[in-house]
């Protein structure tokens, strides 16, 4: 495959790694306080909040994933993003007035007040625990294809790039996180544009001919419209999948909640969140044009789908350990039928597996120099982006949830400081070594780790919707919600896998992946509400003994 990075691409490249590391050189002085480093005391515009809220959302593998899902099918996966402004108007509504009453810049602290120490300590190390794989993952699948379509050391991309989110984070806090998260949104948004506008140059028909034979070939659909249907990924089964995920995003996650403590008022947090939120729907359909676009642009080229078949065989040998012979960066064993795997794994290949690696391939073949290290970059700012997120809010957590709740409530602000930046080192660290041990992990440890973390997620929106919802809800109709909860996840997430033994086939869940979520939430609101009809548990009273003192 003729690939290219000229030494132009090398320079965009170099440039964005060098601004970002200025970043958070130039606003070290303003992390200097615990308020600095975890809410930039708070002092941030709307406008910088939105863009970094909207560079939180997209990260890489969405970067790739949203083209490669319309490129190998339809638009189906689209209808997530029309759920998003629906819950954008509900969290600008209830969400936001409520963090910024409360004042809290952790997202948990309010489960304690409603559910008692339980709850905190669970969706905080939850998070803490699922944000570390996330990061792993993140830099993973971002290195992956640079790996694979430039021949870059994968091990050395990891690094360079997790060396410099650590450090800009580390020096800057929230403020230099959401100052970056800026600036990449308009890395991502140019970079995209710039993108789509070759594609349409080169396409054979142009891009009207092109829509109007996209619609005609189904290419466009938006999925089945039949509400009935639970079993598949209709309209109706994405669009409820959209709004739980959403609401989760914007109502828990701590990631959001401290862009919404950041801004100066709260109107200004309306207007990032409104921003950061609508931004999306636009962006993701340019996405998902660009990848209807490389479809009919690939049809019309039979000889690229061949590379792109290759790339996806030689990641997915990658990824199972198997190099070709002499090849050393990998680090794993040579195997000596190498070729003939990398075939037969080409040959069993099916249109949705190649979906991913198209948006790359195009970008490193037939980009002109400069654009090409301009949508390099951008995919690199997709996943810095999601990355300092994660290290910055991980770290608040850390302070806020165990540090000062737990081992020292009245520490100095010096003392506090000093744990943030401890624990943006470590997490970073670990986050770095977890991409580093993904390089030579096969895919199922993913997957193991995505079906764990569904059931444990699961419990955490369900438990902030009961206190939003419902105001007799305590510690006791909590707990015995989301255990209930998390039982009904499991069983629909197990049911539905390879490990569900044959003999309990006719007990395996009917339900679409997508609905798990939005079951195991309905099952938590609906048992948390009727455990709050029980009445009070009554604890024995006890005569006080002579002479206690009472």
């Amino acid at each position: 495959m003729n690939v290219h990075f000229y030494l132009l691409d090398w320079a965009v490249l170099a440039v964005y790694f060098a601004a970002m590391t200025a970043l958070g050189f130039a606003l070290r002085r303003k992390a200097r306080s615990s308020e600095g480093f975890t809410a930039a005391d708070r002092s941030m515009s709307g406008l910088l909040c939105g863009l970094s809220i909207f560079a939180t959302y997209l990260s890489s593998i969405s970067y790739l994933a949203l083209p490669g899902k319309s490129f190998a099918a339809d638009w189906n996966p689209f209808v997530f993003s029309l759920a998003v402004p629906i819950t954008t108007w509900i969290a600008v509504r209830w969400f936001l007035p409520y963090y910024r009453r409360f004042g809290e810049v952790s997202a948990y602290a309010l489960l304690e007040k409603r559910f008692g120490t339980w709850a905190r300590v669970y969706a905080g190390a939850f998070y803490l625990l699922f944000q570390l794989a996330r990061i792993g993952i993140v830099l993973y699948l971002m290195a992956l294809p640079m790996a694979v379509i430039f021949g870059w050391d994968i091990r050395a991309v990891i690094l360079v790039t997790g060396a410099c989110v650590v450090g800009y984070s580390l020096m800057g806090g929230i403020r230099a996180v959401i100052w970056a998260d800026a600036i990449q949104a308009v890395v991502l948004l140019v970079g995209a544009v710039f993108a789509l506008a070759v594609i349409w140059s080169q396409l054979p028909q142009g891009p009207t001919a092109m829509l109007s034979q996209a619609a005609q070939d189904g290419k466009l659909r938006l999925g089945s419209m039949n509400p009935l249907v639970v079993s598949q990924a209709t309209f109706w089964v994405v669009l409820a999948y959209g709004i739980v995920e959403n609401l989760k995003n914007f109502g828990i996650d701590q990631s959001y909640i401290q862009r919404y403590i950041a801004a100066r008022n709260e109107k200004e947090a309306r207007a990032g969140l409104w921003l950061g939120g609508l931004l999306y729907l636009p962006v993701s359909a340019l996405f998902f044009m660009i990848g209807t676009s490389l479809f009919y642009l690939y049809q019309s080229r039979p000889g690229e789908i061949s590379e792109v078949r290759r790339i996806v065989a030689e990641q997915r040998l990658l990824q199972q350990g198997i190099r070709p012979a002499g090849d050393k960066a990998s680090g794993t064993p040579a195997a000596p039928d190498y070729y003939e795997r990398l075939q037969a794994e080409g040959e069993g290949l099916e249109l949705r597996d190649l979906g991913d690696r198209v948006f790359p391939h195009f970008i490193a073949k037939h980009l002109p120099p400069g654009i090409t290290g301009l949508l390099i970059a951008a995919v690199f700012a997709a996943a810095m982006s999601t990355v300092s997120t994660s290290l910055n809010s991980s770290a608040t957590l850390v302070m806020t949830d165990f540090y000062r709740r737990f081992l020292d409530p009245n520490a100095p602000d010096r003392r506090l400081l000093l744990v943030l930046r401890v624990a943006t080192t470590v997490w970073g660290i670990l986050g770095i070594a977890t991409a580093l041990a993904l390089v030579r992990l096969t895919e199922s440890v993913l997957d193991i780790w995505w079906t764990l973390s569904s059931i444990l997620s699961g419990g955490i929106v369900g438990l902030f919707l009961l206190g939003q919802i419902s105001r007799k809800a305590d510690h006791r109709s909590g707990a015995v919600a989301v255990a209930v909860g998390l039982a009904a996840i499991a069983w629909m997430v197990f049911s539905a896998s390879d490990w569900w033994p044959l003999a309990w086939s006719r007990f395996r869940s009917p339900f679409h992946a997508f609905l798990v979520t939005v079951l195991g939430t309905a099952v938590i609101l609906g048992v948390g509400m009727l455990a709050t009809l029980l009445p009070p548990m009554r604890v024995p009273s006890c005569r006080s003994a002579p002479g206690d003192g009472s």
